[in-house]
């Protein structure tokens, strides 16, 4: 007779462990979480990438397109081609059950244990903060725009006062950590959907749906501010390597499709709308100041609402942000907690932030690094994703915790050659395409287009392929 004794997997997964109670500062970091502690639901991943999918910059890029020179349609096509990576932030999201480790330690498997601390302390943790700076100088431009609202002059120390505040928040939601992202994400989501349904009628409203620019590229020109639109929008999506940080909680036995789908399609959806949103009102109004000429066609009692709407929003992808670039920072070697290595984060960007509103342009400086860096993302990206393929989401969550020369992921010298050499000839590949900081050889050729994303992506997963397979055979874990 069949046993009727329950499965004591399914009692845990619902079962909140005290490690990850939304009321408690988060205990773990970058260690391995047991099956013990393991809850949740994929359904969950939904509002959390949904919450940071719903923000200013997708606005931003979305006006872009249209200022670039591109027709309403053509922009429409870019957003939802570049939102369509969206299906590989799902991809890397899988292992995270299978492992349980954020793909902060995930990715020794594709660098080694030393090779891994380069890439995190490059890849992650300077990125991250760098981000996390662009995003908070956003919402601070926002919180600046309420504040004169409410009659008080935003002078520097006012200014000062608000970044400080809005940084904290972040900060807090980060260094409660996994439980408490959990938990909010959902009620910011349906926030966030409520204000900018209210965004979306009112675009609507003034929208010309047959938006044509007077002088409308054609040819190379068309075809090269299509692929950078779309390299633009496809950015977004391709930066989030860390998305295992956020599934690594759910059981082992969490279907692989429902963490893929639900993490892709809540950054996929929502950034769609929000991104389409931008590219329509900039028929309408000049969006190369998304804030104040959106109020020109908003009601005037929504102002307050839609400027905490965009506040919010970049708190929700900032939290992620720096939840991540701590992990970063405990994976790059240093021994200090979670908790701690997240305000040190926070701290830096802090002083960027203040540094580039206050003081200078080094916000600009910082922009145009990152846009160096998309080079590095696309192979970033490919290397991780073919290597799950590859693997089949087999990954050794005990084993990758081992940081010792006897671990097999310690591979020749603390280095996987074979991820190092895959990542460096993309990112080599790519630089010969570029055109944005610089114009590389194969721009010149091509009429200026730039082709850095595709090539670096595509050289990348070749390389990884040939060169992967023996050492992705000999670290899977067992089925």
């Amino acid at each position: 007779m069949a046993s009727t004794i329950p499965d004591p997997g399914a009692a845990r997964a619902e079962v909140t462990p005290p490690a990850d109670r939304p009321g408690g500062i988060e205990a773990h970091g970058i260690d391995h979480i047991s099956d013990e502690e393991r809850h949740g639901n994929p359904r969950q991943l939904f509002a959390v990438w949904a919450a940071a999918s719903v923000n200013y910059l997708s606005l931003v890029v979305g006006g872009a397109l249209v200022l670039m020179g591109l027709t309403l349609w053509q922009s429409l096509a870019a957003i939802v081609v570049g939102n369509l990576f969206s299906v590989l932030t799902g991809l890397v999201a899988t292992p995270g059950p299978a492992a349980g480790a954020p793909s902060e330690v995930i990715t020794r498997a594709l660098y080694g244990v030393i090779g891994n601390r380069v890439n995190n302390a490059i890849g992650g943790w300077l990125v991250s903060v760098c981000y996390f700076a662009l995003n908070l100088a956003a919402a601070a431009t926002a919180a600046f725009a309420l504040v004169e609202k409410l009659g008080i002059t935003a002078n520097t120390p006012v200014k000062v006062v608000v970044i400080v505040v809005i940084a904290a928040l972040t900060l807090g939601i980060s260094v409660y950590g996994h439980g408490l992202i959990i938990k909010l994400y959902l009620p910011i989501t349906l926030a966030l959907a409520g204000s900018f349904t209210v965004v979306a009628l009112a675009v609507f409203r003034h929208a010309d749906f047959s938006y044509v620019p007077a002088e409308p590229p054609t040819g190379t020109d068309l075809w090269a501010a299509l692929i950078a639109g779309t390299a633009m929008v496809a950015s977004g999506p391709l930066s989030y390597t860390t998305s295992a940080d956020f599934s690594r909680y759910l059981p082992r036995t969490a279907p692989p499709k429902a963490v893929a789908g639900w993490t892709a399609l809540g950054s996929f959806a929502p950034s769609v709308v929000v991104c389409s949103l931008g590219a329509f009102a900039a028929t309408a109004v000049d969006m190369t100041d998304p804030q104040n000429a959106l109020q020109e066609i908003l009601p005037g009692w929504f102002t307050p609402v839609f400027l905490l709407s965009l506040i919010l929003g970049t708190i929700s992808i900032n939290a992620l942000t720096a939840y991540s670039a701590g992990l970063a920072l405990q994976a790059v070697g240093l021994r200090i907690r979670r908790t701690v290595s997240v305000l040190f984060d926070g701290a830096v960007a802090v002083s960027l932030t203040l540094y580039g509103l206050l003081a200078s342009n080094f916000l600009d400086t910082v922009s145009n690094a990152l846009q160096a860096i998309t080079v590095l993302i696309g192979p970033l990206m490919a290397v991780y994703a073919t290597d799950v393929v590859l693997r089949r989401n087999r990954y050794d969550g005990v084993a990758l915790s081992d940081e010792t020369p006897g671990s097999p992921f310690w591979f020749t010298g603390g280095v996987n050659w074979a991820g190092a050499a895959s990542l460096l000839t993309g990112v080599a590949a790519a630089a010969l395409c570029v055109n944005t900081f610089y114009t590389g050889p194969v721009a010149a050729g091509t009429g200026g287009m730039d082709l850095s994303l595709p090539v670096g992506m595509v050289v990348s997963t070749v390389m990884y392929v040939v060169l992967g397979r023996r050492a992705v055979a000999a670290t899977a874990a067992p089925h």
